[in-house]
């Protein structure tokens, strides 16, 4: 591989990875302020998974209800930082920080692609 071809694979997993200081930060901020709703959404996982034929239906719509407050605080935290940003870099932190979502909040990560 020639030191040109090199530089521009470096260049583009930068360009990939450029928001992932602020990113990491604001899921740490989110984890920390939130770590009750975190907590919970597995709590009433658990109660779903754990609930009889009859009262499982009521019980995931509690657990969806919990994600999705928790999704659109996630999302309002994405939107408000993308507003600062001119419309391609917006893209790309989107897409950025939606992937850290899935990977380090995956509970969340279905909803937060369509907001």
């Amino acid at each position: 591989m020639s030191s040109a071809t090199s530089g521009a694979s470096l260049g583009l997993v930068i360009w990939k990875r450029r928001f992932a200081d602020v990113i990491s930060t604001q899921l740490d901020l989110f984890a920390h302020d939130y770590v009750r709703l975190i907590g919970d959404c597995a709590k009433a996982e658990d109660a779903y998974d754990r609930a009889a034929r009859d009262e499982a239906e009521e019980r995931f719509g509690d657990y969806q209800d919990l994600v999705e407050t928790a999704t659109e605080i996630l999302a309002d935290l994405r939107d408000n930082f993308a507003a600062s940003l001119d419309e391609p870099t917006a893209e790309a932190y989107e897409a950025e920080f939606n992937r850290a979502v899935a990977k380090r909040l995956p509970r969340f990560a279905l909803e937060i692609e369509n907001r």
